[in-house]
């Protein structure tokens, strides 16, 4: 996704950032930290978090419960358990134990700063690019992940955008030194931008049209490709689309279409069962309107910015806020997933809370941010719940995480303690400080 002419350009520009930071690193009084936060050591020993409540989501919540993780997994949940000797015990009584929560939709470490350009790298040339794979663009360096998982968002799934076909989203966890080092998983969905039916009925058509020879183009090709291996032999011609298809082709990876209202969904289910494939809905903001439909065929939605205004004149105040309670109610498979900017990425947490104020009960709005989307998009035999055996990804917090007056006290991915200072804490600190100076203190 990166296009190479705009290289020097980009080394020139984190340049002069860096020379930025250490402009503010050193003021009058004295140094203090630097912006970039390093990645965090593998986990060394057994950890044991006692004395918490701990909120399985899986199951039920534990009172005075233990959490016990070695070699980055979970190995003990329970109450009046047996820690490993040796282990390290981090005492949090008094405090909640969550699982990290997960952001479904995200543009996390492809977008920067919106008005300079080769800080974001969201869109490939071209309507078609399957091929396009959001992992290899992902910049470890973001300041946006700090302050997303300061926030308890401990996993994104960062995707592509633009065109009929965007290209391969990958789920990221939120740490690491290289993309390399966060990529959880990849590819996790292929995004599809449903066509907006609008007032062109012509361009409507051609649009669908067209994605459903991409997708013909893609099975043949599949066929050729299964034929070649059955006889022992290699194609004589490779296409790089079409072989990032043949996941989804078959059906190991879905397609997440996005779509929002009662006509883009409608056309979208059937054109998935035309086409055989996996089928994940993203945006959803008509999904209420079509949910024996979605209940029936079994196909999830991932619910995009609860905390939006209506679309329509006619359409109540709270449509979007109580969006995901309908759901609830109607037996829809969903999860919130909030926007896709990276720099409000950390905001997940309060729009599954604004769900909660319109009627959604508090387990089901933490289901929403993680279990929910980890089991939806291939994930939950691994994040998305306590539970033994899965990956240790989880957050220590003084109450709710979805309520603004919580704190997240400490984060683990994988087993490794996260560093959970960020830009915004840094800034607060050295505002503080010229309040101290004003103040001759």
């Amino acid at each position: 996704m990166k296009r190479y002419h705009d290289l020097p350009t980009l080394a020139m520009k984190c340049t002069l950032s860096l020379l930025a930071l250490g402009l503010v690193a050193f003021g009058q009084a004295g140094p203090v930290e630097a912006a970039a936060q390093i990645p965090a050591a593998p986990q060394s020993g057994a950890i044991a978090l006692t004395g918490g409540t701990v909120h399985t989501v899986s199951g039920a919540v534990l009172q005075n419960a233990t959490v016990v993780f070695v070699d980055g997994r979970i190995t003990v949940v329970g109450a009046n358990v047996e820690i490993p000797a040796g282990a390290r015990r981090v005492d949090v009584s008094g405090q909640h134990v969550y699982p990290g929560l997960m952001d479904g939709w995200s543009q996390m470490g492809l977008y920067e700063i919106g008005a300079v350009d080769v800080t974001v790298d969201v869109n490939e040339l071209g309507p078609i690019n399957p091929n396009v794979r959001a992992e290899v663009a992902v910049n470890p360096e973001s300041r946006h992940i700090g302050t997303t998982r300061s926030n308890g968002v401990l996993v994104a799934v960062s995707s592509p955008s633009g065109g009929l076909i965007s290209g391969l989203s990958a789920a990221m966890m939120l740490d690491g030194w290289t993309w390399q080092d966060m990529t959880l998983q990849a590819p996790v969905g292929l995004l599809v931008n449903w066509p907006n039916p609008g007032s062109d009925e012509a361009q409507y058509a051609r649009s669908i049209g067209e994605l459903k020879a991409v997708f013909r183009e893609a099975r043949a090709y599949h066929v050729a490709h299964t034929a070649a291996q059955a006889d022992g032999r290699a194609l004589q011609r490779t296409d790089s689309r079409w072989e990032a298809m043949i996941p989804v082709l078959d059906g190991d990876v879905p397609v997440v279409v996005q779509a929002n209202d009662v006509r883009q969904l409608q056309d979208a289910i059937t054109w998935s069962e035309e086409e055989g494939v996996r089928l994940v809905l993203l945006g959803g903001r008509d999904a209420a309107y079509v949910a024996h439909h979605l209940v029936e065929k079994e196909i999830p939605v991932l619910l995009t910015s609860v905390q939006s205004a209506p679309g329509r004149d006619w359409e109540p105040y709270d449509g979007a806020y109580s969006l995901p309670a309908r759901l609830q109610e109607l037996g829809v498979d969903y999860a919130i997933v909030g926007g896709s900017s990276a720099p409000y990425a950390n905001r997940l947490p309060w729009e599954a809370g604004s769900a909660m104020a319109f009627g959604l009960s508090e387990a089901d709005a933490i289901r929403a941010v993680t279990l929910a989307p980890a089991r939806i998009l291939g994930l939950g035999d691994r994040l998305g719940s306590l539970e033994v055996g899965k990956d240790a990804t989880l957050i220590v917090t003084t109450g709710n995480p979805l309520e603004y007056s919580t704190s997240i006290e400490a984060a683990y991915i994988q087993g490794r303690e996260l560093d959970l200072d960020d830009a915004h804490k840094q800034f607060f600190r050295k505002y503080m400080e010229h309040v101290r100076q004003k103040q001759g203190g």
